[in-house]
């Protein structure tokens, strides 16, 4: 099964949960994800102030580049949602003992992949999208329906996920991050922060772009609804 972004209609689901994380939020970027509408005197705050900006790419590679984990073949950066490589991707046995129920692959048809349908059988549901790590690639088409896969994976019963690319650090770390901040409404900046507890990713810039995009959609629409 490959996605096709056309077929899908946008879904956000108002579910939330949260992951133990290793480690708090970075202080110095409080200011990007400060949540609140009223001054410390309880004065309430002009829109620009009590809707902060989304952060910029710059920032999100300068808190991408403070993650010194070494890069493992798997990781489960969120509640049985798993990023890897495409090793761990052809290691059936592997992805078995982890109870693994769904693949996303990122980097369908590249020449290393061979995963499909035909290749998990009836064990493993297979779902990829043909996503180039290149800056110029459009990511963002794919941005709700992989999220809706995910969603739909870790709704199943003892349903566990693995998205992967070829290295497992820049496509399928990019669908991850869109997941969370379209179904558990997290900014991007603690979306990035949740997954680097556990994994060291590195989306290319045209991906942190895309993400920086859907941040500022996704709080237009949430500030949208406080506003009426």
């Amino acid at each position: 099964m490959c996605l096709n972004p056309a077929a899908w209609k946008h879904q956000v689901s108002a579910k939330k949960a949260q992951f133990n994380r290793s480690s708090t939020i970075n202080s110095s970027l409080n200011q990007y994800i400060t949540k609140g509408s009223m001054s410390e005197d309880g004065q309430n705050l002009p829109n620009h102030q009590r809707f902060p900006s989304a952060t910029p790419v710059k920032e999100l590679e300068h808190v991408l580049d403070s993650c010194r984990m070494e890069l493992n073949h798997v990781d489960e950066v969120w509640p049985n949602l798993y990023i890897g490589d495409i090793l761990i991707a052809h290691d059936k046995e592997e992805l078995r003992k982890l109870g693994i129920t769904h693949v996303l692959n990122a980097a369908h048809s590249a020449w290393e992949s061979k995963g499909d349908q035909t290749f998990y059988g009836q064990e493993i549901h297979y779902c990829g999208i043909a996503a180039e790590d290149s800056t110029d690639f459009n990511l963002r088409e794919h941005f709700y329906p992989a999220s809706e896969y995910i969603n739909k994976a870790l709704s199943a019963l003892n349903g566990k996920i693995l998205v992967h690319c070829v290295v497992g650090k820049s496509r399928s770390a990019t669908l991850v991050l869109a997941y969370l901040m379209i179904y558990h409404h997290f900014s991007l900046t603690d979306a990035v922060q949740c997954v680097i507890q556990h994994r060291a990713i590195s989306p290319n810039r045209g991906f942190l772009k895309q993400l920086h995009d859907l941040d500022v959609e996704l709080q237009d629409r949430t500030n949208l609804c406080e506003l009426l």
